[in-house]
Formats: C-alpha cells, structure tokens, sequence
C-alpha cells in the first residue's frame, strides 16, 4: 500500500510557478520505494478559513508564500508546526521575528562583512498615546546628517524590513538624506554604506542546494537576471554559496534568496531575508527550471526520508566559531560551511536524488518543451505586460526557456 505525500501550496496571487510545480508532480509522478513502503506524492492549494486548532492537517508539507503580510495562514502555520509536526518551507516562527535588522546583526556577530549600517528612528512616531510622554524622557535629540556623515555617502536608506526593494534609495548628499527621511513616514529605517560593486550576486537556496545569478539591479526587472556562467571566480562563489547557505541553516529557512555585492574580490551581503523569494517566469526565466526541480526534489526528499523541521535555532554553535580568535575569515567560512552541511544533510539529499530521482532532470527538460508549459508561459506574459508588449515577451521568453533546454542537452 502507498503512502501519500500531500504537498500544500499556501499562495497569495501568483500563478504561473505553482501551475508548473503541480504540473513537474503530477506528470513526474514517482513512486518511492524506501524504508518498506512506496511514496507517492499530489499537491493541493490551501484555502484560508476557521479552522478547530486540534484538527489534523492532511499535509506532509507546506510551502508557504504569503505568512509575511497574512496573519491568518500564518497562525495556521503555527498550530501545524507546534501540534502536528507538518513540514514548512519556511519557519514562521522566525520569518515573523528575523526581518531585514535581525539577519544584520546575526551576520555582523558572525564576522560577515555586512557594510556599515545604523538604524535612524521613525520619521513619523506611533500612534500611541504613551508615545509623548516616553519620547519627552527617553528619546534623545539627534543629527541625521551627523550620522549619515560618519557612514559616508552614497549610503541607502532602506526599511529595516520589507522586501521586493520597497522603500529602498540611494542617497548622495545631505539634501536627498533629508528629503528620502521626510518622506519614509512611519517606516523605521537603515542607512547602510553604498558598496562600489563590481558584480551583484543573488542567490536562490532551496534546501540542499544553490544557484548563484548575475544580478543587474538597474535594470527592467524582467531583464535583472543576467544569463551567464562563471561570472564569479570560483572562491568566490563558494563564498556566496557558503553565506546564502549560512543565512538559511541559521535562522533555519530553507527557501531563501540572498544578495551580496562583490568588490576587490572580497564579498559583502546586503540584503538576505527574502524567505518568501521571486519565483516568477517574468523575473528568473532560464534558471526557472531549476527552482521548479529543485523545489520538487527537496519536498520529495523531506517527505520521504522522514526528515524533521526543526523550529529552535541553534546560534551558540555559530557563535563559538564566530569567537574563536585563532580561526582566519575563511577558516570560520569553512566552519560554517560544515554546519549548513549537516543541517541540510547535504550528502544524504545528494545520495538520495541520485538513487530514486535519477529522471526529474529529463522529466523537466520535456515539461519545458511542452505545449503545456508555453501555456503557462503564454499566460503569465498576458497577465504581466500590457498588450502592446505580448508579443515581444513571449518570443523573449520561449528564447530564453529554449536556451535552457538546448543547454541540458
């Protein structure tokens, strides 16, 4: 007898990547063989409703997209993980608490390079009638030019949580400073040290594994990610892997984006509380195939092998490498590399596609080349430029997706 693996989608509004991950399932459709019994695997889009907190979820696992900004999915989150043991990309729990200022300073206790940064107070105060009286006492007059000053300019202004580049501006003198503050109201901010970037690296990590692309942050952003290979030297790019991967087994996300900027060969995160990444046709294009795979086979893995999420954080043991004053920069990068290893049992995962998903890879070059798939393509550009743009972009993006293919050959 089979044992099912429920695989829940917990969206918001986007379409086109769910269509193909319930598409890659079902048309991949394996069934399993391990530890005495066979695995078979089918989707299912949560719908959001009461729900009786001693109820038994029917899900081995929850992809989530939208607890960030929705407390109602993300309280059922919470009741699964705590009372039922289900699966979820990701932690909530963190998500919730580690925004864009908490991943800062984790990094900067690990000896990251993470560029000069302050927090500034709200522009506008809170709502709250206590407020007067508390900053009457406490709240001590200051100068933001004084400290834009010290952190130098160009510097960013950007909200100490968000994402999607919200709220984010380059500053350049004292007069943007205060026009950029003025205008962030009630949003409390950083201000971060601009980096003289040679190359901008995002890298999207799901579970065990990571893909590192080009990133042009001025550009449309249906032209930010750059198809192109060996663009980082590869010490590099172990680097940026290494950080990406740190970030994730730290605050123990498995589906997270990071951002560094590399300069003088040395690499600087900027922003990497993404848990909730860009996964859009229109955005990833050419390396859309290999989030769609990757996001299949890591559910797959977790469901199969029994793996266990894990909802502590285990900072003391990140920690006591960050101290150790006789270990190099890369010495601890190395240390943490072997940390995010074993969290994500990188060999285990490794050893288990090879043996039971040798096919996904062909599975998804035919998926791509399938009407289907240019269905969801089709779709999808209809639904995100205007019509004067359709057929452009569905000629840009068979090309791009066409590349893929013929490179997998």
């Amino acid at each position: 007898m089979a044992k099912n693996h429920l695989i829940g989608l917990l969206l918001s509004t986007e379409e086109d990547w769910p269509s193909a991950f319930e598409a890659l399932i079902r048309e991949f459709s394996p069934t399993i063989s391990y530890g005495g019994e066979d695995h078979t695997f089918s989707t299912e889009r949560i719908t959001y409703e009461p729900f009786d907190l001693r109820a038994v979820p029917r899900h081995s696992i929850v992809i989530e997209r939208l607890s960030h900004w929705y407390s109602l999915p993300r309280e059922w989150l919470k009741k699964i993980a705590l009372m039922n043991d289900v699966y979820l990309l990701n932690n909530p729990f963190t998500f919730q608490a580690m925004e864009k200022h908490a991943a800062y300073c984790a990094l900067l206790r690990l000896g990251l390079k993470v560029p000069e940064t302050w927090m500034i107070p709200h522009r506008l105060p809170p709502e709250d009638e206590r407020f007067p009286e508390t900053s009457r006492r406490y709240n001590l007059p200051f100068d933001l030019r004084e400290v834009a000053e010290k952190i130098g300019y160009p510097l960013f202004m950007k909200p100490f949580d968000g994402g999607a580049w919200v709220g984010v501006t380059k500053v350049s003198n004292p007069e943007e400073l205060m026009a950029r503050y003025a205008e962030s109201g009630p949003r409390l901010m950083h201000l971060q040290k601009a980096v003289d970037f040679d190359v901008f690296a995002r890298s999207l990590s799901i579970g065990a594994e990571t893909m590192v692309v080009r990133f042009e942050p001025d550009r449309p952003m249906f032209d930010r990610y750059q198809v192109s290979h060996g663009f980082l030297e590869p010490q590099i790019g172990a680097e940026v892997v290494t950080i990406g991967r740190l970030v994730n087994a730290y605050f123990r996300w498995e589906f997270n984006s990071c951002e560094t900027l590399v300069a003088d060969s040395e690499v600087f995160p900027i922003d990497y509380a993404n848990a909730s990444p860009d996964l859009a046709i229109t955005s990833l294009h050419y390396y859309f195939p290999w989030a769609i795979r990757t996001l299949a086979k890591w559910c797959i893995f977790c469901t199969v092998t029994g793996r266990r999420m894990r909802l502590h954080q285990d900072v003391a043991r990140y920690n006591e490498l960050a101290d150790r004053p006789d270990l190099s920069y890369e010495e601890k990068l190395a240390g943490y590399r072997g940390l995010t290893e074993e969290y994500f049992e990188t060999e285990r995962y490794e050893e288990f596609c090879a043996e039971y998903l040798p096919e996904i890879d062909e599975a998804m070059v035919r998926f791509i080349s399938s009407p289907a798939f240019d269905a969801i393509l089709v779709e999808t550009v209809i639904a995100t430029f205007p019509p004067h743009e359709h057929e452009r972009f569905i000629a840009h993006y068979r090309g791009l997706l066409g590349a893929w293919v013929m490179d997998q050959s």
